[in-house]
């Protein structure tokens, strides 16, 4: 089923935008992906400086640069990046950074536009922001100020503002400042810095590690620059910011995520051309090939699966029981009956899965009508998602927004369904990991539902149409909010499947 497929598309639009809020830049003429075993080929190593780069804010070198965005191997967009002084406060300066690129996929163009801009002190400390994104018709708005020790943060998903406070003490960047910060405060080989940024793409406070590698030179950027390590939520992002301060070339997501400085002219041309991605390059990147297939893979009761390249072991519980086996992780995938708890969160309404909803809860409580238990309230919610929500390849960042627009990918249908089951009185969950694609051979990643029925979590697929989720789904992690997505990126373009064995269902 191809369901499975769209929502490998949802989770590189997702990477494409994490791995951004790290830094972009880079050289437009290369279309390949660089893998760390491949740097010693492109960069050689030279004198630095006899004295550290560093450049103030009011003295820095350049007012704005634009680079291209390459994602594993095919040019997708370009981004703008700006500094100037605040119009409205003297003593402040304002970054502004605009990114926009289109996923092709499954001959579908999945347009991302972000927006931000921030208020910092010459330091750069954070003062006040306004970000903006847009996924395919779906919009996003975060905004605020700090206030004292508190990061104060309105987030505007499906029409409803949400407030978020965040407790901070220091100093506190916005994550546009990243690449800035080692600028300001000296480039030279062996330099460290450690410090905290506010990611709007997570709506979260993050700790950044930055670590100045080298002084390099390279055919694929001019003259030298300083190659600077970052990490950030989990990733690792190589950049190489040259004697202006300007980030030159940059490496991401294991190498498939690269950005180039690019021409104004020539970005923004190509952009409104639709000349950008023309090949669907996103499906080498996301389908997990196994040594076999999988014949019937939605009547599959119970699956046996030896992973490799896992950046950690997947969880184990009543749906699968993973340990590792020599170099590997083996996975047993089959409901066994547990008794569990659910967790007050499992009933509460969040940013993404807004169950307090005044239209979510008439709706809920019109699905289930007089059902008895919760078996029966769950079967209800998940016929009436198969028959009146479209399964499209179409991104979205709440469940409200998939209620208004009728359609969504998995990632829509998964927080929908938790929107529902929670209003409707049952503890449910989202989880994230991979499914079996029978279209394609392989396994994509994915979304569902976990509902407690019985006292037992039960696995469920509202995009499958499957009150009972067949044994193909490996779960990688539990989540909902955006900031929880995150650890997808530590399994996208890693793991490797050995099919073991596996049984079907005799219903």
């Amino acid at each position: 089923m191809r369901a499975a497929l769209r929502s490998a598309a949802r989770a590189a639009a997702r990477a494409a935008a994490i791995a951004f809020a790290a830094a972009a830049a880079g050289c437009a003429s290369v279309l390949e992906r660089i893998v760390d075993s491949q740097l010693e080929t492109y960069f050689a190593s030279a004198p630095a400086p006899a004295a550290p780069l560093q450049h103030p804010l009011p003295r820095l070198p350049f007012a704005d640069y634009w680079t291209a965005i390459v994602f594993n191997g095919e040019k997708i967009g370009f981004a703008h990046f700006a500094v100037a002084r605040a119009p409205e406060a003297a003593d402040l300066w304002e970054l502004r950074s605009e990114a926009a690129f289109a996923l092709r996929f499954l001959g579908v163009a999945k347009k991302v536009n972000l927006r931000a801009r921030d208020l910092v002190t010459e330091d750069l400390g954070l003062q006040r922001f306004e970000y903006r994104y847009v996924l395919d018709e779906s919009e996003m708005t975060v905004e605020g100020r700090r206030e004292g020790d508190e990061l104060v943060v309105r987030v505007t998903v499906g029409g409803t503002p949400h407030e978020q406070r965040h407790a901070v003490s220091g100093p506190l960047y916005p994550s546009s400042a990243i690449l800035l910060y080692p600028v300001l405060h000296g480039l030279a080989p062996g330099r460290e810095y450690a410090f905290r940024v506010f990611s709007g793409e997570l709506q979260a406070v993050r700790d950044v590690a930055q670590r100045v590698e080298a002084y390099q030179t390279s055919r694929l950027f001019r003259g030298g620059a300083y190659k600077v390590e970052t990490r950030l939520a989990g990733q690792r992002v190589l950049t190489w910011i040259d004697e202006r301060g300007r980030p030159v070339f940059e490496l991401g997501m294991q190498g498939v995520m690269i950005s180039a400085l690019e021409d104004e002219h020539k970005a923004k041309r190509e952009l409104a051309l639709a000349a950008l991605n023309k090949k669907e390059s996103l499906l080498d990147y996301s389908l997990v090939r196994p040594d076999r297939q999988i014949a019937r893979a939605r009547a599959v009761a119970t699956l046996r699966i030896a992973l490799s390249g896992a950046a950690r072991e997947p969880p184990s519980d009543g749906w699968q029981r993973c340990a590792p086996e020599g170099t590997e992780i083996v996975c047993e995938i089959g409901p066994v009956p547990s008794e569990a708890r659910a967790e007050p969160r499992h009933l509460a309404p969040s940013l993404t899965v807004q169950s307090a909803d005044p239209e979510i809860r008439r709706l809920a409580a019109e699905i289930v009508g007089e059902a008895a238990g919760e078996a029966e309230r769950l079967a209800r919610i998940v016929r009436w998602m198969d028959a009146h929500i479209e399964k499209a390849p179409f991104d979205v960042f709440s469940a409200r927004d998939v209620l208004e627009r009728r359609r969504a990918e998995c990632q829509g249908h998964a927080w929908l369904f938790a929107a529902l089951a929670r209003a409707a009185g049952i503890p449910t969950r989202v989880v994230n990991g991979l499914a079996y694609s029978e279209d394609f051979g392989g396994f994509l990643f994915h979304a569902w539902n976990e509902s407690l029925v019985d006292g037992a979590w039960r696995a469920v697929d509202a995009t499958f149409g499957q009150v009972h989720a067949d044994a193909t789904h490996l779960k990688l992690f539990e989540g909902e909010t955006l900031a929880e997505l995150a650890p997808l990126l530590d399994f996208v373009g890693r793991l490797r499947i050995r099919v073991l064995g596996f049984e079907h269902s005799r219903r």
